[in-house]
């Protein structure tokens, strides 16, 4: 008996060695050039969400933080609301009746995508009678603004003087799948945005609408004054005031202040009664 305990003992001691040695090879590893970084890498990776699932305002708590939603103003003002493939089946009755008059629907992205859900989303706020337009989520990275805009006129983003099609909008924002500004500089920002506007405007008769946040304008843009004459303003500010707005502009068209509403969660307000979403729409 006395043999199988030290037998017991030493197999013992040699599986506690082997898993030292294990795990001294393991530390080792991690210590070894480029180790941490291919992890980190990795880590990166896994956040990053898959091509053609950006949304609009998808970037805004993050790098400009939540606060409370706005404040009871005598300025009348008129609910919508902004919706993408990630909605899926929208319930357009729930949200007219709730007091949303007009909608946005995510059409395209890049050159790459177009939402599976548009016809449900796009016609289905219209037939309950909602003023509504598209949206073009931008990746100046991928393709010029030029391609980009056609792309959005063929597949959703045109305009007809029907009294209830919005113009089209370039969604620009930060980069969900890389470097904030897609690795363009300020110059090169303002030339593709002023590419993808002129391309529109071409195609369409109108100007498009611009949709930003003032941070990401300035960083990504230099707060470029260039578009405030021409493009209407929907500025993303989550908070109880929509507070500074890009330069160029003296006022907003449209203020996307949550992301967390009833029904669809981003929920917005255009800066006057629905007299002036028609006038819109009518150009």
């Amino acid at each position: 008996m006395p043999v199988l305990r030290s037998t017991s003992k030493t197999s013992r001691r040699s599986r506690f060695a082997a898993a030292g040695t294990l795990l001294a090879a393991l530390s080792l590893l991690l210590t070894l050039p480029g180790a941490a970084s291919a992890a980190g890498s990795h880590d990166a990776a896994a956040k990053k969400p898959a091509r053609g699932t950006a949304t609009m305002g998808m970037g805004v708590v993050a790098h400009d933080g939540q606060g409370g939603l706005p404040r009871d103003t005598r300025a009348v003002q008129t609910e919508g609301v902004d919706v993408s493939g990630h909605q899926g089946n929208v319930a357009w009755p729930t949200l007219w009746n709730s007091g949303v008059k007009w909608a946005y629907t995510k059409a395209t992205e890049g050159t790459y995508y177009k939402n599976e859900y548009f016809a449900q989303q796009y016609n289905g706020s219209y037939n309950v009678g909602m003023i509504r337009g598209a949206y073009h989520f931008a990746t100046p990275n991928t393709t010029s603004g030029a391609v980009q805009a056609n792309y959005f006129v063929d597949n959703g983003g045109g305009w007809s003087r029907d009294g209830k099609t919005l113009p089209g909008v370039l969604d620009i924002e930060w980069n969900p799948y890389g470097d904030q500004c897609f690795g363009l500089s300020q110059a090169g920002m303002v030339s593709w945005i002023r590419d993808f506007v002129n391309t529109y405007k071409a195609r369409t008769g109108r100007d498009a609408v611009i949709y930003t946040a003032t941070s990401w304008w300035k960083t990504c843009t230099g707060n470029n004054a260039g578009f405030g004459a021409t493009n209407p303003l929907w500025v993303a500010r989550y908070a109880a005031t929509v507070g500074e707005l890009p330069a160029g502009w003296g006022f907003y068209t449209i203020w996307q202040y949550t992301s967390s509403g009833p029904t669809v969660g981003d929920h917005d307000r255009f800066n006057g009664a629905l007299d002036r979403v028609q006038a819109l729409a009518n150009g």
